[in-house]
């Protein structure tokens, strides 16, 4: 098979590399600009815009219209020269009139541009580390943030911890002219996708793609090609995407995490992820290399 370039990362939404030069992080700021600018403002995983044909962010003065709610805003970084504030909205509270919540995740039919799904993930991923290194994971004294870092570290005993990522890998399994896909049981009707799985201590990727498909469909791969990355903020993954040959083996379902999986032929694929994914990618890529 023929490697084809990939552009993932700037092609898929989630990967901060698709804003290009536009988006600066805060990382590596010591001064921290005033409260004003675009405000993604998140509850669950929904982003707040305003309402109107074209979602956009709120922007200015922090938001009054939310009534106090949102708490301290956290500065993710500059578009365009602007700065980008992120904040939480608690659950229990409505969204006050002008606005609307539009959801940041792709299998439930997000609407959002790519740029907002960008920002807004990495919106998530900067308030599920705010809610979970509050206190030393050592010794439970509250931590302090590290001076231009996203880290934090403990004043009582000088531990540091950053944000954490969980890698995982996904692969599409190929033999000649069909693709094994599979489907979990709480996927939309008729939706199928790639083997995937978590990286185990100890694990490099390529010993993760031969586990995850012995453990969920029972065979055997060979071939390995790396193909591809994509940051995954539900709520803190790297997925990291492979293409393999089948290497023999009978198809036997892990029927604990897959309700099914079967070999599908390349010209009559079933209803597949959404577009906005590296599983998505991969299929349109390589099922029919």
């Amino acid at each position: 098979m023929t490697a084809k370039p990939t552009p993932l990362a700037v092609y898929l939404p989630f990967n901060r590399d698709c804003l290009g030069e536009a988006f600066v992080p805060a990382k590596g700021h010591t001064a921290r600009p005033s409260e004003a600018g675009h405000w993604l403002v998140v509850q669950g995983q929904s982003l707040v815009v305003r309402e109107g044909d074209e979602p956009g962010l709120p922007t200015g003065e922090r938001p009054g219209a939310f009534d106090g709610h949102l708490g301290r805003a956290l500065w993710l970084g500059t578009l365009d020269g602007t700065p980008c504030w992120v904040a939480a909205l608690p659950g229990d509270v409505p969204v006050p009139a002008g606005f609307r919540l539009e959801t940041l995740v792709p299998m439930q039919g997000t609407r959002l541009s790519d740029i907002l799904l960008s920002l807004g993930g990495m919106a998530l991923q900067a308030l599920h580390w705010a809610s979970t290194s509050a206190h030393c994971p050592r010794c439970g004294i509250e931590t302090e943030p590290i001076p231009a870092e996203w880290g934090k570290r403990c004043p009582r005993c000088g531990y540091e911890h950053y944000p954490h990522l969980h890698p995982a890998v996904i692969v599409l399994v190929q033999d000649g002219s069909r693709v094994l896909l599979t489907r979990k049981a709480s996927w939309a009707p008729g939706r199928y996708s790639l083997v995937a799985g978590f990286v185990d201590n100890g694990e490099c990727l390529e010993g993760a793609v031969h586990r995850e498909v012995r453990e969920e469909v029972g065979v055997e791969v060979t071939d390995l090609r790396y193909v591809g990355s994509q940051n995954w903020p539900f709520p803190s993954q790297l997925m990291i995407g492979f293409v393999a040959r089948y290497a023999g083996g009978e198809l036997a379902v892990d029927r604990e995490e897959l309700e099914d999986a079967r070999w599908f032929p390349v010209d009559h694929l079933p209803t597949g992820p959404s577009r906005h994914s590296i599983a998505r990618f991969i299929l349109d890529q390589y099922a029919r290399a």
